[in-house]
């Protein structure tokens, strides 16, 4: 019996330490193969924030029948410029400052903070009118910056070139959820007006595909919390070193007890 103690014990600890099968797939309880399902997705309009970065173009015809940017003709290479990548984008993009207000050349300032980019698009298609005739107005938001963090094998901060980003996606692009995340208690921490809103979601679950937090926003942050056989594989030298001493501890004690009897 005092044989199979250290035997029983050394299995416990194994099973506590052991991670099922269901715990490392994503939207598990969906319908079996050939099943269908439908989800209602929602997908938020981001509203413009101070500090954000628009690309914005003005497009019309000039008298010679070509077609002209207005806001880039004083730019690099020829009347073009690159806005590719971060820099690009910081550089030739268009800040919105603390008011809300953007600068355009030929234009002024506009308050585009609050509104939506389809709104800020309408908004400058119609200060445009005012001073170029048959313009077009194009409007993208080049600061759309998510960060990943937590149990996943490439943290950091992302740019999204796309209109949307799913939390899956997000993930993704950080190289999925390690070995020890847990993937039943994500959190979406949003800043929002005067504020920060949180959201919990379990990639386990199909329901994530109607939440609100699974089409990402601007600035959000993904945190993937560790599961607790991380904690316990940690703790396991520690843990294992205090077993063996207690038990030899124990066995030498018996020993003496024998001996002395």
């Amino acid at each position: 019996m005092k044989n199979l103690t250290p035997i029983l014990a050394i299995a416990i600890l194994i099973t506590t330490g052991c991670t099922s099968q269901k715990k490392l797939a994503y939207l598990s309880n969906l319908p079996e193969t050939g099943g269908e399902e439908t989800f209602t997705m929602e997908i938020p309009d981001y509203r413009i924030q101070p500090r954000d970065i628009l690309y914005v173009t003005v497009k019309a015809m000039t008298p010679d029948g070509t077609i002209k940017d207005f806001l880039t003709s004083s730019g690099i290479y020829g009347g073009s410029y690159s806005a590719q990548g971060e820099s690009g984008g910081y550089l030739y993009g268009y800040d919105v400052n603390s008011e809300g207000n953007i600068v355009l050349p030929a234009v002024g300032a506009i308050k585009v903070g609050g509104l939506t980019l389809e709104e800020t698009k309408k908004l400058l298609q119609t200060s445009a009118d005012m001073v170029f005739k048959n313009s077009t107005v194009e409007i993208k938001l080049l600061s759309f910056k998510f960060t990943v963090i937590g149990e996943v094998r490439a943290p950091g901060t992302y740019i999204n070139y796309n209109n949307y980003l799913t939390v899956l996606e997000a993930i993704g692009r950080a190289g999925g959820v390690g070995d020890y995340g847990n993937r039943n208690n994500v959190l979406v921490v949003r800043p929002v007006d005067k504020g920060t809103k949180t959201f919990r979601l379990n990639l386990q679950d199909k329901n994530i595909l109607s939440s609100e937090a699974y089409f990402l926003l601007p600035n959000d942050v993904v945190i993937i919390e560790p599961l607790s056989q991380k904690i316990f594989n940690m703790n396991l030298p520690t843990i294992s070193f205090i077993f063996s001493t207690v038990t030899s501890t124990i066995s030498m004690t018996l020993l003496l007890i024998n001996y002395l009897k």
